[in-house]
């Protein structure tokens, strides 16, 4: 079965900032094949990453981290770049920000709600 690929706003914008035409082709491949048995490529990330996978590209230097959603059968790729431990472009850097925003948005929005009941 094929899974359809989606990338999120920060992937494609994570993607936009490789300027090296022939890496971002070899992402857009790898990417690609993430449409088939994507549960069984790369590995599973830990902590606040737990729902997601990693997998290595473009020599092991990018990694392409995912969410597989198998009932709805997609892949939403999430971010794209290049692991640089404690650099503020490094890909978990970016990740956990983005994660950050959604649970803090989220936690607004369910706040509002019940302020409404």
């Amino acid at each position: 079965m094929k899974y359809a690929i989606v990338l999120t706003v920060l992937a494609r914008e994570m993607l936009s900032e490789i300027s090296d035409a022939r890496v971002k082709k070899k992402i857009i491949e790898r990417i690609d094949r993430l449409a088939d048995s994507p549960d069984l490529q790369g590995k599973p990330l830990k902590g606040i990453f737990a729902s997601y996978r990693s997998v290595r590209a473009v020599g092991q230097r990018y990694r392409i981290d995912y969410k597989v959603e198998k009932e709805k059968v997609i892949v939403y790729v999430v971010g794209v770049g290049i692991r640089k431990e404690g650099n503020k472009n490094d890909i978990y850097h970016r990740l956990k920000k983005l994660l950050e925003t959604i649970r803090s948005e989220v936690g607004d929005a369910d706040q509002d709600n019940s302020r409404k009941s």
